[in-house]
């Protein structure tokens, strides 16, 4: 059998309906490559998977997205990588139930360098973003790839982090490999897909569900050496990928913030509950063993290289009001007003919904 007929029969395979990957590795298991599956009589299948899966085995006729499935493959960096191929990502499978086959743009050889993964809140703060960004940056330079989700917040700022510092950067979605969500995130997408690569295991055409987006999380841990959390509420996503890279064996880091942001309280659950706790780019550098130093001051909140100003002092690092600011520095509001825009220009204080001002740590 040829190339393209072992993957047409891989397709076929992954492509029927109710055949889940957990029947499809029981059969992988029992007979071998996909053309075996497909050669073995019914009474054989049905003593692996039983009666209806047999049936839907040798029953259902899924040409029309296997076709498709070939067409897409034939352009220009699109690839479908198998369980049997060299490319497939040698750390899935070390997971539970890693993919019997992944659907990649980009470049496919970034699938097995090593990983780290960043993955946060859909609603950061401006110093989540800053932070997502900064560290990202700095493990792209150290020569890690980074691992995200493509979602908006911080898995985008991971990205974007990533790509600025000319580094590597993996993105794992949750729909068919021909879609692209969320929408705000097209460019962020084909920018990617150019330089690092997007990974989908499902098949082309899927549409966004919420189901398949826990599933993602566990490809963007499996396959990382370990897995940042920046922002995260209590209830989030990235709690979910944070539990499945603790299952994996994978290291859980987290990002400390401040008591009152909703959006610290996930990250410091996580580091209740073992996870550990990240001032630097270095503390996961050395947590993993990677040789190659990132700078020291990334992470750090300080204002080297800034004047300093005694309204970022009596801020501090918490969201405030105007009125908490004018009591705290003895400020007119007018002067006080004109000192904030001030220092938003420079990137040293974000204003947040609600009447607040955030200040931003500085690397």
């Amino acid at each position: 059998m040829n190339a393209d007929e072992s993957l047409s029969s891989w397709l076929r395979l992954t492509l029927i309906p109710g055949i889940g990957g957990e029947t499809q590795r029981k059969l992988l298991a029992a007979f071998g490559l996909p053309e075996a599956v497909f050669s073995a009589g019914r009474s054989a299948l049905r003593g692996v998977i039983g009666d209806k899966s047999a049936s839907l085995l040798l029953e259902s006729d899924n040409g029309e997205a296997v076709a498709a499935a070939r067409a897409w493959s034939e352009s220009v960096d699109h690839y479908i990588v198998t369980l049997a191929d060299p490319e497939y990502p040698q750390a899935l499978l070390e997971i539970p139930d890693p993919p019997t086959l992944l659907y990649v743009r980009g470049r496919v050889e970034l699938l097995n360098r090593p990983v780290l993964a960043i993955v946060g809140s859909r609603n950061p703060t401006p110093q989540g973003i800053q932070n997502a960004e900064r560290f990202a940056a700095a493990f792209a330079a150290a020569g890690l790839v980074i691992g995200s989700g493509l979602a908006l917040g911080i898995d985008a700022a991971a990205h974007r982090g990533a790509l600025a510092a000319d580094g590597d950067t993996i993105a794992f979605i949750g729909t068919g490999i021909d879609r692209i969500y969320p929408a705000r995130n097209r460019e962020l997408a084909l920018e990617i897909g150019a330089r690092g690569a997007i990974v989908s295991e499902f098949p082309i055409g899927t549409p966004v569900s919420a189901a398949n987006f826990p599933r993602r999380n566990r490809l963007i841990s499996g396959i990382a050496r370990g897995v940042l959390i920046v922002e995260a509420a209590t209830e989030s996503g990235s709690l979910i990928t944070a539990r499945l890279a603790g299952e994996q064996g994978r290291e859980v880091f987290a990002i400390p913030g401040s008591i009152h942001s909703p959006q610290s309280r996930g990250c410091h659950k996580l580091i209740k509950q073992g996870a550990k706790l990240v001032e630097t780019a270095q503390d996961v550098l050395e947590e993993l063993r990677w040789g190659v130093p990132a700078p020291e001051t990334v992470g750090r909140q300080n204002d080297s290289g800034a004047a300093p100003d005694d309204l970022l002092s009596v801020m501090g690092f918490d969201p405030c009001g105007l009125d908490e600011l004018a009591r705290r520095s003895g400020l007119p509001a007018d002067t006080l007003g004109a000192r904030l825009l001030h220092l938003e220009l420079d990137g040293r204080v974000a204003s947040l919904p609600g009447g607040l001002y955030q200040r931003l740590a500085e690397a």
